[in-house]
């Protein structure tokens, strides 16, 4: 997959021709079964056309530029992530639009003219609430009426699991709920984090549980305090693991208020300080709790291994 990087108003053509296109649009957060659907509708209209597929994505998220979001924006997909999502299913290009103030103001009818019909798209493929142009102005209905037959629009009507929308924001409850076996459900696959394994207190160790500290990558939305099933991919393999999330409490000072991420790896002994990996969240397995002493603690974690090793035995 080809990633092109755009601005307005300095940078509104590819260096390179591209030629006729089938385009998906959205932010595509996650890129859940909802977006899957969108995409996978613009790589389809491109096979039967003959042509090349894209998706046009956005960089920051646009509530960062307009203001509409108090709280700080985590990702579910950072931008890499998306990106291998993105060409594992085989798009061929990728269009990433620099949003700016200057590309907010823009109206509807020239996003059109630069960044629909400017990019020879032949075919436009959104969901029903994607908007653009200046304050959200145009959606898919006024993008059928400007094509004037110059593109097809085709327009994906919302996916719902248990009665409610699939959707990035729902994914994001979620995650603060710690509910992760749902979360993999609306994905389609299992909600992943990158992360450095940095220096911990080693405390894990003395007490016959070794544990990797995760540094996830900034902006990174994770899941909330607990202790869950894991995966983990180090070094090229993947192993299963229990991570636990929170501030330690039986040993933590309470005025300290860092929050880590702690796997303790399944048949693994080796150093990996440094190292890049990916934590995949499968189930939760109980809230962090604080405990009386050491071998109450220990105990609990002996039964959270076991917990984890049934939970991935049935997944297997």
């Amino acid at each position: 997959m080809e990633i092109i990087h755009l601005t307005y108003p300095h940078h509104v053509k590819p260096d390179s021709e591209t030629g006729p296109l089938s385009l998906a649009l959205g932010f595509f957060d996650g890129v859940h079964k909802g977006h899957q659907r969108v995409i996978g509708e613009a790589i389809k209209q491109a096979k039967q056309q003959g042509i090349k597929s894209a998706v046009m994505t956005f960089d920051p998220h646009p509530s960062l530029v307009l203001g509409g979001r108090k709280e700080e924006v985590f990702y579910i997909t950072p931008m890499q992530q998306k990106m291998d999502i993105l060409a594992d299913m085989n798009v061929d290009y990728c269009f990433i639009i620099r949003f700016t103030s200057e590309f907010a103001k823009l109206t509807p009818e020239d996003f059109i003219n630069y960044f629909i019909t400017g990019l020879n798209a032949k075919h436009v493929t959104a969901g029903f609430d994607f908007s653009f142009g200046c304050k959200g102005k145009g959606d898919m209905e006024l993008m059928k009426q400007m094509s004037e037959g110059r593109y097809g629009v085709t327009i994906a009507e919302k996916l719902e699991e248990g009665d409610e929308k699939v959707s990035s924001t729902r994914i994001r409850e979620l995650l603060k709920q710690g509910e992760t076996g749902e979360v993999c459900q609306l994905l389609g696959r299992p909600f992943r984090v990158l992360g450095t394994v940095v220096n911990g207190d080693k405390r894990g160790r003395t007490i016959g549980f070794p544990t990797a500290n995760i540094e996830p990558e900034l902006g990174a939305v994770v899941p909330s305090r607990g202790v869950y099933a894991v995966k983990i991919r180090v070094q090229g393999n993947v192993y299963n693991g229990v991570c636990n999330i929170g501030y330690k409490p039986t040993f933590n000072n309470p005025d300290v208020k860092k929050q880590v991420i702690e796997v303790h790896i399944l048949e693994f002994d080796k150093s990996i300080y440094g190292e890049m990996v990916e934590v995949e969240w499968h189930d939760r397995i109980r809230d962090e709790q604080k405990f009386s002493g050491i071998d109450e603690l220990k105990a609990q974690i002996q039964r959270d291994k076991i917990t984890a090793e049934q939970i991935f035995s049935r997944t297997n």
